[in-house]
């Protein structure tokens, strides 16, 4: 089933919830007046490639984007240094490259331990605890930490008194809490604390083999009936950690293709092939109280093998567990229409990666966590008359991620009999996407027309082939030496030998010298820093890919003379690859593992990506009239945002 049949069968569940969440948050406007100001809408659709929208355009398939091409502009956007999605939208909310507002990856490393750590949010525990036994009593609160700094575009909107709506803009969790109203997106967890764990109960676990990412748990029926749990984040309140589980049964029909499950209070009769609502799901803990979260079921199948997955346990809009929104009430509001992904990657890549989801499969998950956006940003365009509305969706990146090889017969994972029914998946969200711009196109006329909308992306996209380890070419060149070299299993950079290695890899993109006085197991003198980042960027530039003969990466980047801004550039690494285009960094690599060979065929599930060098994927920029101060980059987009209502002076210094 291709993705426009996913939708129209979504489409139709929701419509009315549309209609509904439109009254119930339609805040009190001015009895039909006329707008009193200037209104501006950014739709972000992360991961729309130029090349593709271009030639979408050219053959006429994307009538609403031309309308602003033919009315305003189109072209492409520079995207960030290194072209990583908190990297690119971190560069466009505060007009600051990375060593300004700080995010150079998604992972960044603790210099005290070398542990990895997310760039952009950190947890900090309770500051005061009270031990009683196994007990231990928090006396004062905890809190998450945006670790991005600058300073928000919309919060200078905001000082100019004009109102900004900011929905699922990523690198802003938890909320800046300077809008009118903000949603949390990209980087929001799940309520185990990571991007999202999902379930899968099953009578044959080993029929998945390998690592699965997903919490994969045997299934024992007994007398048609299996008792399961769902995991939880460890008890905040005992000494020893300890997991929460949040207790359910399942019933099978001793005939049909059917089954009951009984969660909390609620009960839900699914067929195979269908999806639940999201249901409570409740883990208890001491004197009466419970944390939170809710979750989907999807019957995958009753027999002969019993297979039931649940998506990961998401924050519960109804009562987040975390900060997800300002005001604290807003996700609320938003949830009286219907509950929604919270976590800010709805679209389960690791579930089909893991081979619990075929095409069709995870295509159904992704739809349904589109529509809910979709549904969301209809409602807030019903009731928008004034003042500035962003609106991120992320259905084009992630599952372009996972369906880009289908478009590639040259990519090593091609399988023409898999693969060829969904060559035209990824053309079909254009096309959803351009109905939106149609469907705000639309709102903007009827509110008089001298609003702007303009439609931006991140970066491309492009196939991945080829994976470069860029931990092992240390290795090989002599830079980073192993401890065991026959435990390349291990991640974390826990198999690297501090104390004979000049340089490691870490993230994405991210090259650090193991310098002295700097890095916890440093020792690198300060004064050979420069010497050493200059040969490794004259070897690097000359690897040469056996399986193309071409050069394996097309620029490195010196952290000192790349980043323009300051303030924040020494948590960055030293040096940032630019790969060949089609060429990214291993996972085993990224993670700080150390796998044996430098570069392998990517075989994998996630067969497109856009972390190579920035230059090779642009994104797109298109408005409905000319912008008063055009924008060639993300860094120089919020300015022309503010330019819009005359504000300028951004980014303020």
């Amino acid at each position: 089933m291709t993705w426009g049949a996913q939708r129209s069968r979504v489409g139709r569940i929701t419509q009315m919830a549309v209609a509904v969440m439109a009254i119930v948050i339609l805040t009190a406007a001015c009895g039909g007046s006329e707008p009193v100001g200037h209104q501006v809408i950014v739709l972000g659709f992360d991961g729309m490639d130029y090349e593709l929208t271009r030639r979408m355009l050219a053959e006429g398939r994307l009538p609403n984007l031309q309308r602003m091409a033919e009315g305003g502009a189109f072209s492409p956007l520079e995207t960030s240094i290194p072209p990583q999605s908190p990297v690119a939208w971190s560069d466009f909310i505060t007009g600051l490259d990375s060593g300004g507002h700080g995010i150079f990856d998604f992972l960044h490393r603790d210099l005290e331990t070398m542990v990895p750590f997310l760039s952009t949010t950190l947890t900090e525990p309770p500051g005061r605890t009270l031990t009683l036994g196994r007990w231990e009593i928090p006396l004062s609160g905890g809190e998450v930490v945006l670790l991005r700094q600058g300073v928000p575009f919309w919060e200078v909107l905001e000082e100019q008194g004009v109102p900004t709506t900011i929905m699922r803009i990523p690198a802003n969790f938890p909320p800046s809490g300077t809008a009118t109203r903000e949603l949390s997106g990209m980087g929001t967890p799940d309520l185990l604390g990571g991007n999202g764990t999902y379930s899968l109960f099953t009578t044959a676990p080993e029929r998945l083999g390998g690592s699965p990412a997903g919490d994969v748990q045997r299934a024992v029926i007994r007398r048609g009936v299996f008792n399961g749990s769902l995991r939880g984040p460890p008890n905040p309140l005992l000494v020893e950690l300890e997991e929460l589980r949040s207790e359910f049964r399942v019933y099978l029909d001793p005939v049909r293709p059917v089954v009951k499950i009984e969660i909390g209070d609620e009960e839900i009769i699914l067929q195979e092939g269908d999806w639940s609502d999201w249901v409570t799901v409740e883990y208890p803990l001491p004197l009466f109280q419970k944390l939170r979260g809710m979750a989907r079921f999807y019957l995958k199948q009753v027999r002969p093998e019993f297979q039931l997955y649940a998506t990961p346990v998401n924050l519960d809009p109804l009562d987040p567990a975390l900060p997800i929104s300002t005001p604290d009430d807003f996700a609320t509001e938003l949830a009286e229409g219907g509950r929604f992904y919270t976590q800010g990657f709805p679209e389960d890549t690791d579930a089909i990666s893991d081979g619990v989801f075929d095409e069709d499969e995870f295509l159904a998950q992704a739809a349904l966590a589109a529509e809910e956006i979709r549904r969301q940003y209809l409602a807030l365009l019903e009731e928008f008359e004034d003042g500035f509305l962003f609106n991120y969706f992320g259905f084009l990146d992630q599952v372009s991620h996972i369906m880009w090889g289908a478009t590639d017969p040259e990519h090593p994972a091609y399988d023409e009999a898999r693969d060829a029914p969904y060559a035209n998946v990824i053309e079909e969200l254009y096309v959803e996407a351009d109905e939106i711009v149609g469907e705000t196109l639309d709102r903007l006329e009827e509110l008089g027309g001298s609003g702007t909308l303009i439609v931006m992306s991140d970066h491309g996209f492009t196939s991945w082939r080829r994976a470069f380890s860029l931990n092992s070419w240390l290795e090989q060149n002599g830079y980073l030496t192993v401890q065991d070299r026959n435990r390349r299993d291990l991640d974390f950079l826990q198999n690297v030998d501090w104390p004979r290695t000049q340089a490691y890899a870490l993230g994405l993109s991210g090259l650090y010298v193991n310098l002295e006085g700097r890095d916890a197991f440093g020792i690198v003198p300060p004064s050979d820093r420069g010497v050493l980042l200059r040969e490794i960027t004259r070897g690097l530039l000359r690897e040469v890919d056996p399986a193309t003969g071409e050069v394996a990466i097309t620029r490195v980047y010196a952290r000192d003379e790349t980043y323009t801004d300051s303030g924040h550039a020494e948590v960055g690494p030293d040096l940032v690859i630019g790969y060949a285009k089609g060429v990214r960094s291993s996972n085993e690599s990224a993670a700080g593992g150390i796998p044996a060979e430098v570069l392998t065929d990517n075989t994998g599930a996630w067969s497109g990506d856009h972390i190579m060098d920035h230059e090779a994927v642009p994104g797109v920029l298109l408005s409905s009239r000319p912008l008063q101060v055009p924008a060639e980059s993300l860094k120089e987009l919020a300015a022309a945002v503010l330019a819009e209502f005359d504000v300028g002076g951004f980014p303020p210094n």
